[in-house]
């Protein structure tokens, strides 16, 4: 793998960053083979390159169904043609997007809301009168076996079925926007891993999915049942790259977000229910070497969001190769040790820990197959795109 990568790219001065599209492209065949039929609504805060998107909703079958993480993103996506049919995962109040809109854009995008306030803010923002707006429900998908105790993301505070009618009633009331579809994103068991290596944790982990996953079945479908009693709802969204199996289970879901999957990166490393190869890499260029086992490498410490964590970090692809733990990965250097370090002016793999997040650092991703570079996309960093 490292071998092919180096003589693709042996002309490239690092750092730089790679996708392998024959790891990708495996990892999109056992994505769809894991949903079993369900349809895929790809989250695109997973990839972040408007031309591997492309790629994803072109290949056969296709994955034409988005999920965007911000407005400007879903507006941008529509303008360009991408898709027809896009959700924006997280409420906005981004005031100056919502006044985009336009027909095309009402037709082919998808808000979310989880509170009458999301309407009146949207009221406030483009007038009361507004055309007609398609809007998601978000519904809490956290574990709360105990009252005080609560696992997985906070996000919406819809989580029963009265807060759920109560908000999709509030919606049926206003003629200027239509409850299309119902969301609820399981968290703790699409992003926690549960074989890092820790019998006691992996055991309580598991414990804990078959026991949220059991309890959001039970407690999603309700939702759904009710909230179709009062509109016509296209779709029911579900899951993450981590949970496709227990959400394709869910007969209230109609279709699975996911994303991640196909990248690839490290925090999908330890799951049972799935191995993705890497896809995604980064090389850093050895500019010191301060002793015989340490080589101290330009730059890389492009650390992933969530917990203050070392699974954060990025890693060295070669398994002799470690970071330090007094220096980690560091934003001007990023020193590696082991036996046998790279030597001055050599080059370093890295895999990030999340699979999005690598592309608000480089402006390109060049793609690889086997040992030639087929074609270059801009991130959408290259292509002067910001997304909050």
């Amino acid at each position: 793998m490292i071998s092919s990568w180096d003589r693709a790219t042996a002309e490239l001065d690092p750092p730089f960053a790679i996708v392998d599209l024959d790891a990708f492209d495996a990892n999109l065949d056992d994505l769809l083979a894991r949903a079993a039929g369900l349809p895929i609504r790809l989250a695109t805060k997973s990839v972040r390159c408007r031309g591997l998107i492309e790629y994803v909703v072109d290949r056969p079958p296709g994955i034409g169904r988005l999920m965007c993480y911000s407005l400007r993103e879903a507006l941008w996506h529509q303008e360009n043609s991408t898709s027809s049919d896009i959700l924006v995962g997280y409420p906005t109040v981004d005031r100056a997007a919502l006044c985009g809109f336009d027909d095309g854009a009402r037709a082919e995008i998808t808000l979310m809301v989880d509170s009458v306030a999301h309407l009146d803010l949207i009221d406030d923002a483009v007038g009361a009168r507004h055309p007609e707006l398609r809007v998601c429900l978000d519904l809490d998908a956290a574990w709360r076996p105990v009252p005080g105790l609560h696992i997985g993301a906070r996000r919406s505070p819809v989580r029963t079925v009265d807060a759920a009618v109560a908000l999709a009633r509030a919606i049926a009331d206003r003629p200027n926007f239509r409850l299309v579809g119902l969301m609820s994103y399981e968290s703790q068991i699409a992003g926690v891993p549960d074989a890092i290596g820790s019998r006691v944790r992996d055991l309580a982990v598991r414990w804990m999915q078959r026991h949220s996953a059991a309890e959001l079945a039970e407690r999603r479908g309700a939702v759904v049942a009710a909230v179709r009693e009062l509109a016509d709802l296209e779709f029911v969204n579900g899951g993450g790259s981590g949970s496709v199996e227990t959400t394709r289970a869910d007969p209230s879901v109609t279709e699975i977000a996911a994303g991640s999957a196909l990248m690839g990166s490290t925090l999908f490393d330890g799951y049972t229910r799935m191995r993705p190869r890497p896809a995604l890499a980064y090389a850093l260029p050895v500019v010191r070497r301060p002793d015989d086992r340490t080589a101290t490498l330009a730059g890389g410490g492009w650390v992933a969001s969530g917990p203050a964590a070392a699974s954060r970090l990025p890693s060295p692809i070669r398994s002799d190769l470690r970071l330090t733990g007094t220096e980690g990965a560091g934003e001007v250097q990023t020193p590696v040790q082991g036996e046998h370090v790279p030597g001055l002016g050599e080059r370093v793999w890295m895999r990030p820990a999340k699979a999005g997040e690598l592309a608000e650092h480089v402006r390109q991703y060049h793609m690889i197959r086997g040992d030639r570079i087929v074609w270059t996309t801009e991130t959408y960093r290259g292509e002067d795109r910001a997304f909050g």
